[in-house]
């Protein structure tokens, strides 16, 4: 696979090198049975600019230092999102007690406090760090690391919202909503809602820019 779509970007440059446009050559590589995303990905490795001969664009790489820095990031970001929960949780414990249920607050609430007075500034401070980089050079966006954590944190987002709903309707349909529970639905909810549509606005931008 990595062959063939090196033999196709080859293509790609000898043809627009001898002046053919870039529909034409997309058009071509269609009727050889080459799919349209693969079409646009060869093509896209070359920039649209008037030059005598094709200009390839930054590739996509990866970093030992710049893994450092988002595996930080995102790990702090999983950390301050889960003990946010967590204190939220216990606050609502503590508002809705219930008799039934043995808690045990103190101890995890203390906890949850200690890991975000240490988390959550670790995670401002290096996602201010790595937002100034991506500024001052742009084309570290095309980190690959980067890439895959952001993927990788929209999935776990998006399976605490599905597992979230789930759970929801479970207990609607066995008439054992309360005011305790409906909170924690809407604590969890609104964290995993708000990372999975911060970082989903971050990369739909990071493709029209």
């Amino acid at each position: 696979m990595a062959s063939g779509t090196q033999e196709l970007e080859l293509f790609v440059r000898e043809a627009l090198a001898r002046g053919c446009t870039r529909e034409d050559v997309e058009r071509a590589m269609l009727a050889a049975a080459w799919t349209q995303e693969q079409a646009r990905s060869a093509l896209g490795a070359y920039a649209a600019i008037d030059f005598p001969v094709p200009v390839p664009r930054p590739r996509p790489y990866l970093s030992a230092r710049e893994a450092f820095l988002y595996l930080v990031l995102f790990s702090t970001l999983y950390l301050s999102a889960y003990n946010f929960g967590s204190l939220l949780f216990d606050f609502i414990n503590r508002a809705f007690p219930d008799p039934a249920v043995r808690e045990f607050g103190e101890d995890r609430m203390r906890w949850s406090v200690a890991s975000l007075i240490i988390a959550f500034p670790v995670f401002l401070l290096v996602s201010r760090h790595i937002g100034r980089e991506l500024i001052r050079n742009p084309v570290k966006r095309l980190s690959t690391i980067r890439r895959w954590l952001t993927y990788l944190t929209l999935f776990i987002a998006a399976g605490f919202l599905i597992g979230d709903l789930i759970t929801l309707v479970y207990n609607l349909l066995g008439g054992e909503l309360t005011v305790r529970f409906v909170l924690k639905v809407i604590t969890v909810a609104v964290i995993a809602g708000t990372v999975f549509g911060y970082y989903l606005w971050d990369l739909r931008r990071e493709e029209r820019e």
